[in-house]
């Protein structure tokens, strides 16, 4: 008999039809007439109630189903005479494909995250992180769709990389070489002529720059990919590899970006709210009873446009009222967390979206604007994650962006490909970078981006 996934048995009305039910046990209790087995196949957060009368099946093979075994069952599907399901099966048929002992760590008790990640290849089949992959792959697919449906092409930016998009130097090198018998130059330097790109070359953290090549040939391009940090940070909201999405445009000005960003996230939730309803229900249950309530936020409200300065001067106002950052306040800082939440979740009330910083403490590839102080560049903030998309107007003047790479002493030897789009037929142009682990973290409540992706990458964690 075929097999039916149990979240297609759950929807069906054809009682009294045998059906095929193939999964996982999470939990198994009786008496010694009948025993009921949740079973769960992943597709849904809910389980099916498999009733297995005591004298129909073999002693043995009913000690043999614990939680964690894998079973087949063939029964009949009926309704259901408990509270919270409308169907059950009634079995007649048992088979177990896979036995579970004893020592299966996802047992059905209190785990702490912390515990749950050192078992991160047996988490997934737990409650919680099945409802946060499900919600991942429905993200996904709305990013393409969204895309898609207004005309960006995806593109595909390397992995491998020669520059450093951010200019922060945290990159993961790829090499062929043997670190025991390293070559090295008369200057005492590595000599990288016999590596097998014959120069240095390491894991991309961003394919922007890549992508505003696509832009300027294509229109509308995006890219959605895996990126990497080698910044040895051990907080809740860094990871070393984790998935950017870079949508770039061309002939688009700053208030095109923000209107694309607020459009974009705004799909992205409201996808959440109409697909992934069983599982954002119970993550509101479970994690964050205020996860249902946060995301209507989002969607249901326009988003604040506010110059950076302006920022600077709300907080200033809140810190001589009395109130306490942990970080002081000051023009020509970087916003810390708390303070783009204070805006978000404080001050305004609604997702903001920060522009015009300082340009000293933003990338060199974003446009000056005509005070010579601040960049065009955007943050959105949302509550509870603070920063969750980064953009800005890209500089298209070859004189102005030759200027601030020479000022920031950025070697050309590595950027005359991004130049030459200044030099043949320059336009204005712009985009953001969306971290997609940060969408999840917001999408599904969860407090630690290594909740959030099926096996993280941190300082000393490499594991599955």
């Amino acid at each position: 008999m075929k097999r039916i996934k149990i979240i297609d048995v759950l929807k069906s009305q054809d009682f009294g039809q045998s059906v095929n039910v193939k999964g996982w046990v999470r939990t198994k209790r009786g008496s010694k007439a009948v025993n009921f087995i949740a079973l769960n196949d992943g597709s849904t957060i809910k389980n099916v109630q498999i009733v297995a009368d005591v004298e129909k099946f073999d002693a043995e093979l009913l000690k043999q189903i614990t939680t964690g075994a894998c079973l087949s069952v063939v029964g009949t599907l009926v309704q259901s005479q408990g509270a919270g399901q409308t169907s059950e099966i009634q079995a007649t048929e048992i088979q177990v494909l896979g036995l579970c002992d004893a020592e299966y760590p996802m047992q059905k008790k209190g785990q702490t995250f912390e515990y749950m990640r050192q078992h991160a290849h047996m988490r997934l089949r737990t409650n919680t992180f099945g409802a946060v992959m499900r919600i991942r792959h429905n993200m996904a697919i709305a990013i393409h769709k969204f895309f898609h449906d207004h005309g960006f092409f995806y593109f595909h930016t390397p992995i491998i990389t020669a520059s450093d998009c951010e200019g922060a130097g945290e990159m993961f090198q790829v090499t062929t070489k043997n670190l025991y018998d390293l070559k090295m130059d008369e200057e005492g330097k590595i000599d990288y002529s016999d590596d097998f790109f014959g120069k240095m070359t390491s894991l991309t953290v961003s394919g922007q720059l890549e992508g505003e090549l696509g832009a300027t040939a294509l229109g509308a391009i995006y890219t959605f990919g895996p990126t990497f940090r080698a910044e040895n940070s051990n907080t809740p909201r860094h990871l070393a590899e984790f998935w950017m999405i870079e949508p770039e445009v061309a002939f688009n000005d700053i208030n095109d970006n923000m209107d694309l960003a607020e459009e974009f996230i705004k799909y992205c939730v409201q996808w959440a709210l109409d697909n992934c309803q069983d599982d954002l229900e119970f993550l509101n249950k479970m994690i964050d009873k205020t996860l249902l309530e946060r995301l209507h936020f989002v969607v249901e409200h326009d988003f604040v446009r506010l110059k950076y300065t302006e920022g600077i001067r709300i907080l200033e106002e809140a810190v001589e009222k009395g109130h306490k950052f942990e970080f002081p306040v000051s023009w020509g800082m970087d916003l810390a967390s708390e303070h783009e939440r204070y805006l978000v979740e404080q001050h305004f009330k609604k997702p903001v979206i920060l522009t015009d910083y300082p340009k000293e403490i933003k990338a060199f590839y974003m446009k000056q604007n005509d005070d010579g102080k601040t960049v065009r560049a955007m943050d959105v903030l949302f509550p509870q994650i603070g920063e969750i998309i980064g953009g800005s107007e890209r500089e298209d003047s070859y004189e102005k962006l030759m200027a601030r790479v020479e000022e920031l002493d950025i070697p050309m030897k590595d950027m005359w490909w991004y130049l030459d789009t200044r030099r043949f037929g320059t336009c204005p142009h712009s985009g953001f970078g969306l971290g997609f682990e940060r969408l999840i973290l917001f999408v599904t409540g969860m407090q630690n981006i290594r909740d959030v992706i099926p096996f993280p990458r941190t300082p000393k964690t490499a594991e599955f």
